[in-house]
């Protein structure tokens, strides 16, 4: 942001990164909205072994296209409802 105006510049707005998860839509029963599970894998702390931990979160489909199963990509966005934070952004791989 600039000193002067407290407005942010061109540059600093392309510096802008917003997370992106990939994910396989688990819910598609409210109305343009999904449930993502995103898996990762974690190293045990102790044991030194790959943990897979899965977390699901809720993002907005526009168009009510994902169905069950499918596979997303969804980035973050600002918040559209009380746990809605992630956008759909494209369908990696349709379910078959």
């Amino acid at each position: 942001m600039t000193q002067e105006s407290g407005q942010m510049t061109a540059a600093a707005l392309k510096r802008v990164h917003y997370k992106e998860r990939v994910g396989i839509v688990t819910s598609n029963a409210m109305d343009k909205t999904v449930a993502v599970a995103v898996a990762r894998y974690v190293e045990h702390p102790l044991y030194k072994k790959a943990v897979k931990r899965t977390r699901k979160f809720k993002a907005h489909d526009k168009e009510n296209a994902c169905q069950v199963g499918d596979s997303v990509r969804i980035r973050e966005t600002r918040p559209l409802s009380k746990t809605k934070r992630w956008r759909v952004v494209e369908i990696v791989k349709r379910a078959e």
